[in-house]
């Protein structure tokens, strides 16, 4: 039987990455990034939330390594890190690799034992007579 322990588990990177990237908002930020650096207040303008909204999904995104900021003067610059969606891409690319050679294997069953079961079902069928 499983055990959950009630000890707080530090999450993996790629738990991280997951649930930054599980949040529609969070993703189109993500996508805005993916242009280049901004400042959170340009980030902030297509998003109809408060700043304060804006700098919460800013932490995730941050605790999660997929976005950098740094600070110049009274100006905060976020910037994608792709390095850290290596590790969904990597993971994602495993699970997708593992159930292709499960399909393949399947493929490779159905064709092998669907002529026999066709022949099989052909002789259990009855014959039907020509109608008159």
């Amino acid at each position: 039987m499983l055990q959950h322990s009630t000890a707080t588990i530090e999450p993996a990177p790629l738990d991280r990455v997951l649930q930054a990237l599980a949040d529609p908002t969070r993703r189109r930020m993500v996508e805005v990034l993916s242009e280049g650096p901004v400042s959170v207040s340009e980030l902030a303008k297509p998003f109809d939330m408060t700043l304060s909204a804006i700098v919460q999904h800013l932490a995730v995104l941050e605790s999660s390594g997929v976005v950098r900021s740094e600070k110049v003067g009274r100006v905060r610059t976020c910037r994608l890190d792709p390095a850290a969606l290596d590790t969904a891409e990597q993971w994602v690319h495993q699970r997708r690799a593992e159930w292709e050679r499960r399909f393949d294997r399947l493929d490779q069953f159905l064709a092998r034992t669907a002529p026999a079961a066709a022949e099989q079902d052909a002789s259990k069928s009855p014959k039907k007579e020509p109608s008159p």
